[in-house]
């Protein structure tokens, strides 16, 4: 899908505690204190205790598309989650486990090494000396309300820390939390 040659889109690496709005809620920081750039909205959202990647868009079209399940853009999120994982966890995650709204579609789960790249979070996580963490890269195609953090939940791994890396062909690549770079006319492959 070919951006629309008017549309102003935006790759923004939101930062934890940041509302995924650009108005401010009781004083939290929201968009608006990080992008200055009119009528854009998000494409998505990301709770305010996750981090990433997030596609601000003049681009109605483009927003359906990147929300739509039906369209099956992949978003990719690295995981923190406290515990072991087990082959048997992560087969239940890679099968789509049940949550309260139903559900969901089956994904493509692989434990991975700490990412050596990756900005330390501002409050850290809590570090537990007993209780083991591992990280998970997990790729879904549907973005329903805090999926990840329910999922990991659901199979006994909650989820310490969420960070968004990919949406689509698009990535975090160059930018650091709270930057974000204006896209020229580029195609969003599913």
């Amino acid at each position: 899908m070919k951006l629309r040659a008017d549309a102003v889109t935006l790759l923004f690496n939101k930062p934890f505690g940041v509302l995924c709005q650009f108005t401010s809620d009781g004083g939290r920081p929201c968009l608006a204190d990080h992008v200055a750039v009119p009528d854009v909205y998000p494409a998505g959202r990301l709770d305010r205790d996750s981090e990433g990647l997030l596609v601000l868009t003049s681009d109605g079209g483009l927003q359906h598309r990147i929300t739509d399940p039906a369209h099956r853009i992949e978003k990719t999120y690295l995981a923190q989650v406290e515990g072991e994982p087990g082959e048997d966890a992560l087969a239940a995650l890679r099968a789509g486990p049940a949550l309260g709204d139903g559900p969901t579609k089956p994904c493509k789960v692989r434990r991975i090494e700490a990412p050596d790249w990756l900005w330390p979070r501002d409050p850290p996580i809590r570090h537990r000396e007993r209780i083991p963490t591992a990280w998970l890269e997990i790729v879904l195609t549907e973005g329903r309300n805090r999926q990840v953090r329910r999922m990991t939940a659901a199979v006994g791994l909650p989820t310490l820390r969420l960070v968004r890396v990919r949406i689509g062909d698009w990535t975090l690549a160059g930018l650091a939390p709270g930057q974000w770079r204006r896209l020229g006319k580029r195609r969003l492959e599913p």
